[in-house]
């Protein structure tokens, strides 16, 4: 019996479903009952009736797993599977934010630990983040952690006052304007889709910016031949597989999430043999991150 055999065997056994990044290695992606971006799993995770849920992504993802379906057993199968950006923000650097803008009301990207969500009003996705800041009345913005998806949100909302914070994603931080001008004269036909995680001078420059799965769809939706993908190498690989009717090429070879790529397929036959590593979050953080989320979900 071979390794994805036994995952599946163990998978059946335990009652268990696997949730996996668009980011994963594409062995990991084949495995999973459900791939998708940090909404969509939000979602999956949410709506779960299996007992267990493992979680293929990093620590953020699989702490809102549990967060949103508290009964579930959630397992990550690298613990070390971390995020940078969702490091770089604390519940006290919100709490200072909000002494300093007491009438602003605090927007965080899921890209944000418990403890962070659990000081926010509400959580977004890069998909959802224009609709929900939209949706809150208060003339001023908190937006943390990521600086470029707050600057990118303040041009689609002019009405509204977006403080960002300094955070940001080390993966989509790497790209560069020189990156685009080098793939734009190299194929200058070819289609240009960005994440609005990427700095905002590249980000103008694209043909379309979007969320993971807005640039899945798009890339499969467009009649170009030739398509140029500024986000993690992992979507590449997955719309590869996807359809042999387009080329597909990364922006930047530094597009490479090294967190993401951490988990394997014997990580994920450990996880379910072993309940490693199972998500665990003190029950007040937990129901205060809940409100966040959950207020995401429903707009």
């Amino acid at each position: 019996m071979d390794i994805k055999d036994k995952i599946r065997k163990l998978k059946k056994e335990r009652n268990a479903v696997i949730l996996s990044h668009y980011y994963q290695h594409i062995e990991v992606q084949e495995i999973a009952d459900f791939i998708g971006d940090s909404f969509e799993l939000a979602k999956k995770a949410k709506e779960a009736k299996e007992d267990v849920i493992v979680f293929c992504g990093v620590y953020f993802m699989a702490e809102g797993a549990k967060i949103l379906n508290p009964t579930k057993t959630v397992l990550l199968p690298v613990k070390e599977a971390g995020c940078p950006m969702a490091d770089m923000v604390t519940a006290e650097d919100v709490m200072e934010l909000r002494k300093k803008y007491p009438d602003a009301a605090v927007v965080t990207y899921v890209n944000s630990t418990a403890e962070v969500k659990a000081v926010s009003d509400i959580c977004c996705t890069s998909s959802s983040a224009v609709r929900i800041v939209n949706s809150i009345p208060n003339k001023r913005i908190i937006f943390v952690p990521d600086e470029n998806l707050g600057r990118y949100i303040a041009k689609q909302v002019p009405d509204k006052e977006i403080i960002p914070y300094s955070g940001y994603c080390q993966v989509h931080q790497r790209v560069t304007v020189q990156d685009v001008e080098a793939v734009r004269k190299a194929m200058p036909d070819a289609l240009l889709l960005v994440h609005p995680e990427c700095v905002p001078e590249v980000v103008e420059k694209a043909d379309f910016v979007g969320s993971t799965t807005q640039i899945i769809n798009k890339a499969l939706e467009s009649k170009n031949k030739d398509i140029i993908i500024g986000t993690e190498v992992g979507v590449v690989d997955f719309l590869k597989k996807k359809t042999s009717d387009k080329n597909f090429y990364l922006l930047s070879p530094k597009m490479i999430c090294a967190n993401m790529k951490k988990t394997s397929l014997k990580d994920v036959l450990n996880s379910l043999e072993n309940n490693v590593h199972e998500i665990e979050i003190e029950q007040e953080i937990m129901d205060k991150a809940f409100s966040s989320l959950d207020r995401m979900m429903n707009v």
